[in-house]
């Protein structure tokens, strides 16, 4: 089993910036992908970066692209996503995830889920 934990959540203004990582503890060397997702408010829960954990591949969703940076730090076990230029349709609880293979931007493909941190971005 793998343990995902995220922290870094918050309240920031519109053009704001805020860095979220993620933690992860137990069988971390089962690792293939790692990812960030969201859920806004009555929306269903959506893709937004995923990074390969060996060779460090990155892949985003259109509407991050140029404002939004995933990294990962193999020797630590964490993940980040470096958010800037942050507008209220940011608005979300973001999720870590994990899958033990490649894996695409489709939620069945990761095997392993934190409990989310909420950012909320105000007009």
């Amino acid at each position: 089993q793998v343990q995902l934990v995220e922290s870094g959540g918050g309240l920031v203004q519109a053009g704001g910036s805020l860095r979220l990582s993620c933690a992860a503890s137990g069988r971390t060397f089962s690792i293939y992908t790692m990812a960030w997702f969201r859920q806004g408010p009555g929306k269903e829960r959506e893709f937004v970066a995923r990074i390969t954990w060996n060779t460090g591949y990155i892949y985003y969703a259109d509407f991050v692209k140029g404002r939004f940076t995933i990294s990962r730090d193999t020797a630590k076990n964490t993940m980040n996503l470096q958010m800037n230029s942050l507008k209220p349709e940011d608005t979300a609880i973001y999720y870590c995830a994990a899958a033990r293979s490649g894996a695409t931007r489709s939620l069945p493909d990761y095997n392993y889920w934190g409990q989310g941190t909420q950012v909320t971005v105000s007009s």
